[in-house]
């Protein structure tokens, strides 16, 4: 109905236009909202207010003109003028019942609409480092980047959901170099682990596998280990430097060829488990976008001289800088170490060179909010290569902190004292998991709170909302156990039988859906979708407590049916967009 109105709207401005009451060429921006007072009517428009001052006419005055100029409609009982020239939009009642009919008629597509049709969107979220399990800190953006991907797709839009893979780089090496390390002392060389190594048993249990493979092919002696590598943060020296030699040696020692085997036993065995944890989880991904592969195809090559021909890299120190400055970044940034090695950075800009050139007409990156500072250095780096910055939206996800009975659990990658994903899903389950990690804004701070979610109360949404959708099928379940049938054309036929207050409100929210769901995925938004999922549960159940739906009166009675068969079908399609099941009985 909201569509239908804006289409009456654009109709009038239209006409307006043709008789000369309005410019042609002024431009009307056409926005309707749902009134919170019934007494105003279902739907209000600012319009006459907006456009009064630019043609120089009283705002009631022009809202008169534009309601002479309606179209005639047969949703509408009346349009009146209310305060100082809000049009009020009065729906009949068998306009506004008719969304029951609609949503038992389109079933798991109602809702959907074709507003993006066309146009395409890539989407990259998670893209964690694979040097380690995901733990409970990633799941946040996993649970929000596919939630979004799939809102975007339900209204219209060509998404493709990426995965960019940190294959290359230092964390990768010292990654690799904690295997060897571990392999070592399974060799019963005891080598000392560094404290800026990888200590996870996960390093451990490849360092098996490695060891099982090599046998002992690639134990070389302590002291050709460790013979002049500077010392480690807990014997006073600096671990970065520790590690670094530590990662040289390695290489030195096994070889170009075996140091590539440790490597991507390392990151095969760790993506393996990232992409089925995720795949179990209900994320999928269209690309696994390898980082290595920039180098491999001339890309970041491509990037730097690109840059370079606008006069944006300069030489110092034996480095090539990016003049981000220019840009407003408070200093200039490395793209090749005077070693001749890029940076992360130089990759960065790379990718996002190579997004804009796949022709997506927005590129979406869904990042952790420590990176809240990489943003505008990204967003410079492609208005220097000539890219539309613009394309780009960074969605920043706070991480989430969970609490187990009250108590904050501690995580570290590094250490290996953290919640995995997998023990996130295998304790409070996926749909949990799923539904409480979008009940926030992104950007917005998150307790996780692993008790509430495991517990099967009113207090825990995700039980409570699965829980209406259970009661609903259980109500059909009694019908057949009566014997009676469920009659859903008479239902349609007699909706003017739904006058009960209760019944009204849950009306209302069936008609919201499709303008909550455009709402939720135009502005990345899934915790609108997940608390409006909340609302319609609550006066679901509020409905089920106050009132009998296997009544004796049989209009009454498959009008009723009708009513809570198109909540279960809201709920449905809701939950699914969430990554939620709607189970049929708890």
């Amino acid at each position: 109905m909201k569509h239908d109105i804006k289409t009456l709207l654009t109709q009038a401005v239209s006409a307006l236009k043709t008789s000369g009451v309005l410019p042609a060429d002024i431009e009307a921006n056409i926005q309707i909202t749902r009134t919170k007072d019934a007494s105003h009517g279902d739907f209000a428009c600012n319009l006459a207010m907006m456009l009064a001052k630019p043609v120089g006419k009283n705002p009631r005055e022009l809202a008169q003109l534009i309601i002479n100029a309606l179209p005639e409609n047969g949703h509408l009982d009346r349009v009146e003028i209310a305060g100082p020239g809000f049009i009020n939009f009065f729906v009949n009642q068998s306009s506004a019942l008719s969304v029951i009919s609609d949503a038992l008629a389109q079933g798991d597509t109602y809702g959907l609409s074709n507003i993006g049709a066309g146009r395409k969107v890539q989407l990259e979220f998670v893209s964690a480092n694979p040097t380690g399990p995901l733990h409970v800190g990633h799941g946040r953006g996993a649970a929000y980047g596919a939630t979004v991907a799939d809102l975007l797709e339900a209204i219209g839009f060509n998404v493709h959901r990426e995965y960019y893979v940190n294959d290359a780089g230092r964390q990768m090496d010292i990654l690799a170099t904690s295997i060897w390390l571990r392999y070592l002392q399974l060799g019963e060389i005891s080598v000392p682990f560094p404290s800026n190594g990888y200590q996870g048993d996960y390093v451990l249990e490849i360092a098996r596998t490695l060891l099982s493979q090599h046998d002992r092919n690639l134990i070389h002696p302590l002291k050709a280990v460790m013979d002049d590598i500077p010392a480690d943060e807990p014997e006073g020296g600096d671990k970065e430097q520790h590690i670094d030699a530590l990662i040289q040696r390695c290489k030195i020692l096994l070889g170009d060829d075996s140091y590539l085997q440790v490597f991507d036993l390392g990151l095969n065995t760790i993506l393996d488990d990232i992409r089925e944890d995720l795949q179990e989880f209900g994320v999928s991904y269209d690309e696994w976008f390898s980082e290595r592969s920039l180098a491999k195809n001339g890309l970041i090559k491509q990037a730097i001289e690109r840059l370079q021909k606008a006069s944006y890299i300069y030489e110092k120190e034996g480095a090539l800088w990016f003049k981000s400055t220019d840009f407003g970044d408070e200093k200039d940034r490395v793209v090749v170490r005077e070693n001749g090695q890029h940076t992360y950075f130089a990759s960065d800009i790379a990718y996002h060179m190579d997004k804009m050139e796949r022709g997506f007409e927005r590129v979406i990156d869904v990042w952790g909010a420590d990176h809240h500072g990489y943003v505008p250095r990204v967003k410079a780096a492609l208005k220097a290569l000539g890219d539309d910055a613009d394309k780009l939206d960074v969605l920043l996800v706070q991480f989430a902190v969970l609490y187990r009975e009250g108590k904050k659990v501690p995580m570290s990658t590094r250490s290996g004292s953290f919640v995995t994903l997998r023990e996130l899903r295998e304790e409070v389950g996926t749909d949990a998991a799923r539904f409480f990690y979008v009940l926030r804004k992104c950007e917005q701070h998150m307790d996780f709170d692993l008790d509430l979610a495991k517990s099967r109360s009113n207090e825990n949404p995700v039980y409570y909302i699965q829980y209406a959708h259970a009661r609903i099928c259980s109500v059909l379940r009694q019908l057949k156990e009566k014997n009676l049938s469920h009659d859903i054309e008479q239902g349609n036929q007699q909706l003017q039988q739904l006058t009960e207050t209760h019944e009204t409100e849950l009306v209302n929210s069936i008609a919201r859906y499709p303008e909550i769901l455009e709402t939720a995925a135009l502005n990345e938004e899934p915790h609108l979708l997940a608390h409006f999922l909340r609302e319609i549960a609550n006066e679901l159940h509020t409905y089920y407590n106050a009132h009998q739906f296997i009544v004796e009166n049989e209009n009454v009675r498959n009008a009723r049916l009708n009513l809570i068969t198109a909540v279960r079908q809201v709920l449905s399609n809701g939950l699914k967009l969430l990554g939620v099941s709607a189970p049929e009985s708890m």
